[in-house]
């Protein structure tokens, strides 16, 4: 069966048409409702926080984030912002008046709020279509690198963020969390029901302040279950094998992540990399 993702845009897939079924439909409700308390859960809110939802859709999870704290339950009510790409699926939003404030954007051209905005976000079922370029000029690699370089800056520090999706694949399960660790994040990945058809995958991410078990070791505090992905390395630190800032190696290596992300890069020659003299 073909996944949505494959076959058109999400603002074009997801239409008047799509949007009304996908919201009205009880079966998509409960899911989304058990998912969102998931991703709430595994954020471990205290109290009622600022909460940015990526690619909110119809605010199936806005509703939830609205609701006022039940015992037992992460704190709430949430103010809370989403945002999301079709803007047939935020109209049925407005429709239902809820509560948070929405815009028309799309995650791939990054986060557009304010450093330090959003205490924690949320994102359910939305982030496997930044896995999809459009357009010869773009890729997955620089969509996947605005929207978490964004979304850091948008979080203040000892913020976290749950993002539900759906993998295509380990290797599209993988690209998306290194380009998260890449960020800046501590991140982990944790998967409800493996290997069933009901399977779903949550990337986990925290910004430093306390969250994470030191300051390079990338393990979630907290998170028992969740599968750290990588190690972070200290600032300024470098790998053996690694280029020095400014030479050839480096530059090149900077060139070819730029072009990863979609910009006009100069042609390399010779002279790449070399001081030039002191003129007199």
């Amino acid at each position: 069966m073909s996944r949505p993702e494959d076959i058109l845009p999400p603002d074009l897939h997801y239409n008047d048409v799509e949007s009304r079924k996908y919201t009205t439909s009880s079966r998509i409700q409960r899911i989304q409702a058990d998912m969102t308390h998931r991703a709430l859960d595994l954020i471990g809110l205290t109290q009622s926080s600022m909460i940015l939802d990526v690619g909110c859709g119809s605010c199936l999870s806005g509703e939830i984030l609205s609701q006022t704290v039940e015992e037992g339950t992460p704190a709430g009510p949430h103010v809370w912002v989403g945002f999301d790409i079709s803007a047939s699926m935020l109209g049925v939003a407005l429709e239902k008046e809820v509560e948070g404030d929405l815009l028309l954007a799309d995650a791939g051209q990054g986060v557009p709020f304010r450093p330090g905005t959003f205490d924690a976000a949320i994102s359910i079922s939305a982030i496997q279509w930044l896995c999809q370029a459009e357009t010869s000029e773009d890729s997955p690699a620089g969509r996947l690198f605005r929207f978490f370089n964004q979304l850091y800056a948008s979080l203040k520090r000892g913020g976290r963020a749950c993002l539900q999706f759906y993998p295509k694949n380990d290797e599209q399960k993988k690209m998306v969390a290194q380009a998260a660790i890449k960020a800046g994040f501590g991140a982990g990945l944790l998967e409800d029901d493996p290997g069933t058809k009901s399977a779903k995958t949550y990337l986990v991410l925290t910004v430093g302040g306390g969250n994470l078990d030191g300051d390079i070791t990338g393990v979630v505090r907290g998170m028992e279950g969740v599968d750290v992905m990588e190690t972070r390395r200290k600032a300024g630190t470098m790998k053996r094998g690694e280029d020095k800032k400014g030479s050839k190696g480096w530059i090149l290596k900077k060139k070819e992540q730029q072009k990863n992300q979609g910009k006009v890069v100069k042609a390399s020659s010779k002279y790449t990399g070399r001081k030039r003299r002191i003129q007199f």
